[in-house]
Order: C-alpha cells, then structure tokens, then sequence
C-alpha cells in the first residue's frame, strides 16, 4: 500500500507566485495589461497586412505569421499566470500542465524557425534583389510558413511523450511560474539526472538554438556585406532599415532563451529562473508589437489611415443619430 507522500500526483502547485493578496494583485494588473496589449497588437498588425494590398509582400506575410504564433505563444502560459495569481491554490493539473508545456514549446520552437526564415527573406532581397520575386513567391512563403510550423509542432512531441510517463509521487510544489521541462522533471521520483533522455533533451533544445543562430548569423554576414559595397550613406541606410527590426526581435528573443535552454548542469536562483523565462515568454512578446509598428513607416501610415477612416466613420454615425 502506498504512503501518503508516495501517491502519483495529479496536479502541481506553482510556488514561484506570491502568496499575499496585495502583492498578487500589484503582478495581476500589469500582466493583464501586457498580455491585452499582446494580443491588441498582434491583432491588429494581422489586420493591417490582410486589409492593405501593397503589405501584400514576403517581409509582411512573415511578420503577420509571426504575430499570429505570438498570440497562441502567450496564450499558452499568459491566462493561467493570470489565474493563479488570483486563486488562492495556484494549482495545474498534470495533463493541463504536460498540455501547457507541448503548446508553449510548440508555438516557441515554430517562432525561432519562422525568425530563421525571415532572416533567408532578408538576405536574398537585398543580396539577390534582382531574383528576388521569381524565388520568394507567395507559394514558397505559404510552404515554409507551413514547414516552420510542422517542425514546431513536431520537435516536442517525443519530449511530452516521455514526461507523461514519469511517475510523480513526490513533492507538488513546482517552483516556477508555468510548466517548463526542468522544473517538472525535479519533481519526478526517479533520478531523472540519471536518464540518458535528459541529456538528448539538452542536446536538442542546443542543436535547435544553435542551429537557427548559426543560420540567422551567416544570413546576416552576407547582408553586412552587401550592405556595406553600397556607395551612398541613404542607400545603406535604407537596406539596413529593412533588417533592424528583425535583427531587434532576434537578440531579444534568442538572448533569453540562450540563458534558459543552453546552461545543460549550471543552475540558477528561482528568482533568476522566473526572471529569465519572463523575459521570453512576456516581455519579449510585449516588445514585438512595438518594434513592428513603431519602427516600421508602412505598417504605421497604414494604421493611422485605417484610424481616420474609423474616426470618419464613427463621425458620421453620431451625425446621423
């Protein structure tokens, strides 16, 4: 018969959130605004590219990809964060949190593939401009959207696979702020350091990260090249203008995501942990929106006629009324 503290787990209880209630609701009101404004943003530069033809390009079929996996990104861990900080258990269930852990690794793995792609897209419009249209057409757009999204959807599947087969019988305590493949594999009863599948595990995650920096970095080689054989100051200007944002959301988002995922033995504080994975799975998605509309003229012009035209629009409403 099994003791108490030997019974399979069911749920976990995330103990990196405050525990107060005065001090959960000063962490509930600025990430509900974060995750409103994430999905607000996202939103509405998908609006903006599908409602304006001349955004009908490559760059901005990207970009629209990439803010639609932000959503699904953040909505992953985002609602759930909010929840606990207002429940006074804090808990997860262990499918919903096997559930949370594929749909972040998903959508995060399907985003650092999508970034790699647009990174190919950068470098063959300014190093290859003249056969630039008959290579990147909306077909090899749609494919490799499709090709980022299959990978990501794919990579994490065996890890799940594995982790739902662990026997948690011990503390329920997960010291984090979602479920992440480190703080749940602490919690098994077996050894898990012991497992040969954790290594694997590291070495994937390094090989993916690795892999898409390696790639991203040579594409960037070539544009700095290119870049630099252009004789006028404007005429570089403009090309480098047009990798900036890119560039921006690369070392924001594979900055932290390097600390998180390429550390194999090395550990930090749980203050350092939650901060860390913060970073990539909140604050970076907050600061997307921003980069792809504050720092780009034609999303923006776009953005403000479609506000004059709701402004008219609305004018004319109250007029009539």
């Amino acid at each position: 018969m099994e003791s108490p503290n030997q019974t399979a787990a069911q749920e976990f209880i995330f103990s990196a959130f405050p525990y107060s209630w005065g001090e959960s609701v000063l962490c509930f009101i600025p990430l509900l605004f974060i995750y409103v404004f994430i999905v607000f943003g996202n939103l509405v530069i998908i609006t903006v590219v599908r409602l304006n033809a001349h955004l009908h390009t490559p760059m901005y079929f990207f970009i629209s990809a990439l803010s639609f996996l932000e959503v699904w990104y953040t909505t992953a861990t985002i609602p759930k964060m909010l929840s606990s900080l207002l429940s006074e258990k804090k808990s997860i269930s262990l499918n919903g949190c096997l559930l949370q852990m594929y749909f972040f690794h998903s959508t995060g793995i399907s985003e650092v593939c999508l970034l790699t792609a647009m990174a190919f897209d950068r470098y063959l419009a300014i190093c290859s401009p003249l056969h630039y249209p008959s290579i990147m057409t909306p077909k090899l757009c749609a494919q490799l959207t499709l090709g980022c999204c299959v990978c990501g959807f794919l990579t994490p599947l065996p890890e799940i696979a594995w982790i739902s087969t662990l026997p948690f019988c011990g503390s329920r305590h997960l010291e984090h702020v979602f479920c992440d493949f480190l703080p749940v594999l602490r919690l098994a009863c077996t050894d898990t350091r012991a497992i040969i599948v954790i290594q694997v595990v590291d070495v994937v995650h390094a090989v993916e990260i690795i892999t898409a920096v390696m790639l991203i970095f040579m594409s960037y080689v070539g544009i700095v090249t290119v870049i630099l054989r252009i004789r006028s100051a404007e005429g570089r200007r403009k090309a480098f203008s047009t990798c900036v944002s890119h560039l921006t959301v690369f070392l924001l988002f594979f900055g932290s995501v390097a600390l998180m995922y390429l550390r194999f033995s090395a550990t930090y504080s749980l203050f350092w942990d939650t901060a860390i994975a913060l970073a990539f799975a909140v604050l970076s998605p907050f600061f997307n929106p921003i980069i792809y509309s504050l720092r780009n003229k034609e999303i923006k012009e776009a953005i403000k006629k479609h506000l004059g035209q709701a402004e008219i629009f609305f004018l004319k409403t109250r007029g009539f009324k």
